[in-house]
């Protein structure tokens, strides 16, 4: 999928939080056409460091025929709301359910991506009448398990935060998106991809990305088997950066979840092949549903 073929991106003015940037599907913005039946609503929500576009380009094609697919950026990343305030994924889920409020969307099955896992996992506790289903793939209940290994990488994260702040490593971050950008580029096989994704990894803030990377690493849901929506998760059997048995023991915690598995690593998500994984766990998921909550 061509850059130049993402669905239309526009601005959402958020009351009391600010501006954020959102991409749909949806031919007028309702959700339906004037000769077609309303469809159920996706609300894709992408891991860190990526965007709506990087994250979920290689599956809009595939979802925009059975669903209207909303694509936030989350804050701090790409064009998502910007302010002064301490990164907090909880924030992130009530950006999200703000956001269906104002263009008048939802319920959603939620599909959380890597750090979007957490952000769809409290947008169902913190919105439950928004939430009709989730997604989570390539995700946890909690990214890093053990008390030292925790203790380590959120002091790593808190420094790099307060230099940040300080401005004395912002001047290099261009450099680490241009690699990045190739990075993925280079997974996916598009010839087209490494400008527009070097472009999107520049409009970052990255005091709130990693400020992120820091509230990821102190992310526990222990209320995970609370969970009463219809829902699947998507396993990433080559994982490096979210542990499989992770990834599986959340699903076995998720009460009635489905699980489906692909066997690629955590840039799975650009890969062509992800959009039939996820259809179907979509698909799963929105078959569940109640009629009168989709």
């Amino acid at each position: 999928m061509r850059p130049e073929s993402l669905p239309r991106g526009t601005f959402v003015q958020l009351d009391g939080r600010g501006r954020t940037f959102v991409r749909d599907t949806s031919a007028n913005g309702t959700g339906h056409t004037a000769d077609a039946e309303p469809r159920p609503t996706v609300l894709l929500l992408h891991g860190w460091m990526a965007t709506g576009a990087l994250n979920w380009y290689s599956v809009f094609e595939s979802l925009r025929h059975r669903y209207r697919v909303l694509a936030p950026d989350l804050r701090g990343h790409g064009r998502g709301l910007r302010n002064r305030r301490i990164f907090r994924l909880a924030d992130c889920a009530d950006d999200a359910a703000e956001m269906l409020d104002v263009i008048g969307a939802g319920p959603v099955i939620a599909v959380g991506y890597s750090m979007g896992g957490p952000v769809a996992q409290l947008f169902w506790q913190r919105h439950r009448d928004l939430c009709s289903g989730l997604v989570l793939a390539a995700t946890s209940a909690g990214f890093v398990p053990g008390t030292r290994e925790r203790i380590v990488f959120t002091s790593a994260m808190a420094g790099a935060i307060g230099t940040t702040r300080l401005g004395r490593a912002a001047t290099h971050v261009p450099l680490v998106s241009d690699r990045l950008g190739a990075i993925v580029a280079r997974t996916a096989g598009a010839n087209a991809l490494p400008h527009w994704a070097a472009r999107e990894f520049r409009r970052h803030d990255w005091r709130m990305v990693l400020e992120a990377g820091h509230s990821i690493s102190t992310y526990h849901a222990r209320w995970i088997g609370d969970i009463d929506v219809p829902s699947s998760v998507i396993v990433t059997t080559e994982d490096r950066a979210v542990a499989p048995h992770l990834q599986r023991k959340m699903a076995e915690a998720v009460p009635g979840a489905t699980v489906h598995e692909v066997v690629d690593g955590h840039l799975a998500c650009v890969r062509p092949g992800f959009a039939t994984t996820l259809t179907a766990a979509i698909d799963d998921v929105a078959s569940r549903i109640a009629p009168n909550r989709r």
